[in-house]
């Protein structure tokens, strides 16, 4: 809606950080959008943002005013959703946050299987470090979050939770490839790549080295799930992976995957829901119906 417009630019300067940078995404000039920004504040009597020559910060009333402009745009994207729905036009916009984990192989194939269903929805996916995703439902953000291990659950609402299992990829020409199931004593002898912390996978892995006394010495840490599995061939390097991070045609890359026993540790949860006591667009209520649905099928 129109004027909601001047809000989301108030939103987008607070995410770039940059005067610049939030014109160019918005493509209208610095000098214009400044002007939008003074009116603003000329209109409330005080200044949202504090300039620095590093950029604008918003302050005190800036985040006051933040809040409110996330809420409006929240529920103007809810009714949108539902008058949509009502007209048979199926639209909306989805944003959805998740982890590494999720955004690889399962996610993409959701989202184009949707997209195909409804081509009237359209998405944002907003990759987050662990623990972030929960932040950016309380801020109304994102939508719906798609997350393993979250740190944050009292703050979900849950369509979905299920246990992950944790796999040991490996070169297929490597000595552990023909073994059914592999303990974690079995790994450390050979060179290791992990996820940095505090990714969940890691801190599963941690858990499942601490339970039997030992401690895990990586060869290379990253948080480029990609790199670590790529790293793995041809060589005796291992890397980790959760069911739904599997590539599916992982033979294509010269690998195996094996089962790794965590048997005594708390298996990590994949979860997937929304802020608790929030309404839902419909557009988003239908794809999180739609993840359940899947990931229960799958897991």
């Amino acid at each position: 809606m129109r004027h909601l417009q001047v809000l989301k630019y108030i939103e987008k300067i607070s995410r770039t950080g940059s005067l610049r940078s939030a014109a160019e995404e918005l493509n209208i000039t610095p000098s214009a959008l400044n002007r939008r920004i003074l009116g603003v504040e000329a209109e409330l009597g005080v200044e949202i943002f504090e300039r620095h020559p590093s950029g604008l910060r918003p302050n005190i009333a800036g985040e006051i005013l933040l809040k409110h402009i996330r809420e409006q745009i929240a529920d103007m994207e809810r009714v949108k959703s539902r008058i949509a729905d009502l007209s048979g036009m199926r639209a909306g916009h989805i944003n959805i946050a998740t982890t590494r984990e999720v955004v690889q192989y399962f996610l993409p194939a959701l989202i184009k299987q949707h997209l195909a269903d409804f081509p009237a929805v359209t998405f944002g996916v907003n990759l987050h470090e662990r623990g972030e995703a929960e932040n950016a439902l309380l801020d109304l953000s994102d939508d719906i979050a798609i997350v393993f291990e979250p740190m944050h659950l009292n703050a979900l609402q849950i369509a979905y939770t299920g246990t992950q299992p944790v796999f040991c990829i490996m070169a297929a020409s490597h000595p552990l490839a023909g073994r059914a199931r592999l303990k974690i004593y079995d790994c450390i002898r050979y060179p290791l790549l992990l996820p940095k912390r505090p990714e969940g996978i890691r801190q599963l892995l941690d858990a499942t080295a601490e339970r039997i006394g030992i401690t895990l010495s990586p060869a290379l840490e990253s948080n480029s799930l990609d790199l670590l599995r790529l790293m793995s061939q041809e060589s005796e390097s291992l890397s980790f992976s959760l069911a739904i991070n599997l590539r599916p045609e992982l033979e294509k890359d010269g690998l195996v995957a094996v089962p790794l026993d965590t048997s005594g540790v708390a298996a990590g949860v994949l979860v997937a829901g929304y802020l608790r006591g929030r309404t839902l667009p419909v557009a988003a209520a239908r794809f999180l119906e739609t993840v359940n649905k899947a990931l229960s099928t799958q897991f």
